[in-house]
């Protein structure tokens, strides 16, 4: 477990992770949750194959501008509500290889992404995820959103998925059901 690990270090500017192992961590919720001047973050190495909970992972690093998290094995987690919630600087997130197929929910998790002006969510399995509330809510720079992709027959609750998107200009919900 990792869970709560750096929570609340809200002096820490720099963080260089990439030689921990973590092939054997289950949770990494709440880790970075509050590292509010937190701009550097290398993740590049961090081994996430069994990682089955990332909830709040990130929740109010509000300074960090880019988080690339390609090499992220995703395959295992269920949850990702509030992952990026209060990311109010994140200009560039690189999700290309997240394997989404067995999380369930994804409840706020681009919340307060207000620097975000794109986002790439066309490689999302959403065959199992029940709820997507609030999960662009108050992205106030995002431009496009394309969803054509996402599976949304299991989603029980969007309530204000959208609310305060206002430079949206092109959504694609061609799909939706």
């Amino acid at each position: 477990s990792m869970y709560y690990m750096f929570y609340g270090c809200s002096s820490l500017i720099s963080l260089d992770l990439s030689n921990f192992n973590a092939s054997q961590v289950i949770y990494m919720n709440n880790m970075f949750y509050g590292c509010s001047s937190l701009i550097s973050l290398d993740l590049s190495n961090f081994d996430t194959s069994k990682v089955s909970y990332v909830n709040y992972m990130f929740y109010k690093c509000s300074k960090i501008i880019s988080l690339d998290l390609s090499n992220f094995h995703t395959s295992q987690i269920i949850n990702m509500d509030y992952m990026f919630y209060g990311c109010s600087s994140l200009i560039s997130l690189n999700l290309s290889n997240f394997d989404t197929s067995n999380v369930n929910n994804m409840r706020a998790m681009f919340t307060s992404c207000t620097s975000l002006i794109s986002l790439n969510l066309s490689n999302f399995d959403t065959s199992n995820v029940i709820n997507m509330e609030y999960m662009f809510q108050d992205c106030s720079s995002l431009i496009s959103l394309n969803l054509s992709n996402f599976n949304i027959s299991q989603v029980t609750s969007m309530n204000s998925m959208f609310y305060g998107c206002s430079s949206l200009i092109s959504l694609d919900l061609s799909n939706f059901n």
